[in-house]
């Protein structure tokens, strides 16, 4: 890693030099987000310790963060630091003129979190990036950041039987692992799920928590967030051959469902689907 000083001649950075600098700062933190070195929820290092670790100037430092922070990568706070709240890049970049922009889930569950009852239903392969957030919000939550009165969370993943179709070996198909591997994934990732939003109501953050998980006999092609039932996140797997490492330390062959680099979509109700929808219920009850 360079530990080169722009612009210490001067005194200063140029602002070409500066902006090069900051851009290459975000992506080597991007890189170490990726990579795990700072985990989903944990602080990132102060300003200072990152502009000697860079051997960068403070102003440098801040840019980074700027961009990090705009990206959805991390969450900064007066007096609070950087608290990482994404673990991988989960969106493309632009869309093409006429489509839907791409998003990323982040920051969609933390306005999700912000009202005064949160309901998210999902769909998808192995709960792993939604668990990742959720917990980014029940530390909100637990920090008094964000109130809300009850959080019901419906998800729905493949049946272990029949086996989904994917993950699979791609070299012999009697070879179980892939699947052993991704059903351990599921296992623990929907406990941690469960286990922290009712930690939410046992300390009395919450007043009502509802989580529900089934399962069904199906391979979901994509997946699918809903969010206090007002907006969505859609998008299509992509399936690949890849190197999947056990954990026995070995690696397989296998074909697999990557969401990391699946597109997502958000769509959002109109003010006048809104109204047509108050309007209905109210008929409804009426009738």
């Amino acid at each position: 890693m360079a530990t080169e000083r722009p612009g210490a001649s001067d005194g200063g950075a140029t602002p070409q030099e500066g902006a090069r600098t900051a851009q290459q700062i975000a992506g080597e933190l991007r890189s170490r987000i990726d990579r795990g070195v700072y985990r989903v929820g944990q602080l990132l290092p102060t300003q200072r310790e990152l502009g000697a670790d860079f051997g960068v100037s403070r102003d440098s430092i801040q840019r980074a963060m700027r961009d990090l922070q705009t990206e959805g990568w991390i969450e900064s706070r007066q007096g609070s630091g950087s608290r990482v709240i994404r673990a991988r890049r989960i969106h493309t970049p632009k869309a093409r003129a006429g489509q839907p922009a791409p998003i990323s889930l982040g920051p969609l569950i933390s306005e999700a979190f912000e009202a005064e009852e949160v309901s998210l239903d999902a769909c998808c392969l192995t709960a792993e990036a939604l668990t990742d957030h959720v917990g980014v919000q029940a530390d909100r939550v637990a920090r008094g950041e964000v109130n809300p009165r009850s959080i019901s969370l419906r998800l729905l993943l493949p049946s272990t039987e029949p086996k989904p179709a994917f993950p699979a070996a791609a070299d012999d198909p009697g070879d179980t692992r892939p699947y052993e591997r991704w059903a351990a994934m599921v296992e623990f990732h929907t406990g941690r799920l469960r286990d922290r939003l009712l930690a939410l109501q046992r300390g009395k953050f919450v007043s009502d928590v509802d989580v529900k998980v089934r399962r069904a006999p199906v391979t979901p092609t994509h997946k699918l967030y809903l969010f206090n039932g007002s907006s969505a996140l859609h998008g299509l797997y992509v399936v690949e051959t890849r190197a999947m490492p056990l954990s026995d330390g070995t690696e397989v062959e296998a074909l697999d469902i990557l969401g990391l680099q699946s597109t997502l979509f958000h769509f959002e109700k109109t003010a006048f689907e809104r109204a047509r929808l108050i309007h209905n219920s109210l008929v409804q009850k009426v009738k």
